[in-house]
């Protein structure tokens, strides 16, 4: 089991709000907010786009996503994201990083936009 995990968190980049905000410049990347929709509507990033990982249609909406292009995934503090980065890769997508600290690490504004 130790192992598994390690080889799906090793398929994508954890990375620190620093450099996920430095990634987002990127222009084809893609951002993904994985929390609830009452989260996601109290305040996120701007340019995200909410795909909730435990909901039941989450594989299903997900692979509308460009596959290629960079994709950010984030949460609250980190956890969510993490599964749903795991997840991402595990169905394809070529370069995933995950928000460290979700949300609550992130300095930058919010937006409910």
């Amino acid at each position: 089991m130790f192992g598994f995990n390690k080889s799906v968190a090793s398929a994508f980049h954890n990375l620190t709000p620093a450099k996920f905000a430095e990634g987002l410049r990127q222009p084809d990347a893609v951002l993904v907010d994985v929390r609830r929709p009452e989260e996601f509507a109290q305040g996120h990033l701007p340019g995200a786009v909410n795909i909730e990982v435990t909901a039941p249609d989450f594989a299903q909406r997900v692979a509308s996503l460009d596959q290629d292009a960079p994709t950010y995934v984030y949460c609250r503090s980190g956890a969510r994201s993490a599964s749903a980065a795991g997840q991402l890769t595990q169905a394809g997508f070529a370069n995933v990083s995950n928000l460290l600290g979700g949300v609550l690490d992130w300095t930058e504004p919010l937006t409910t936009k």
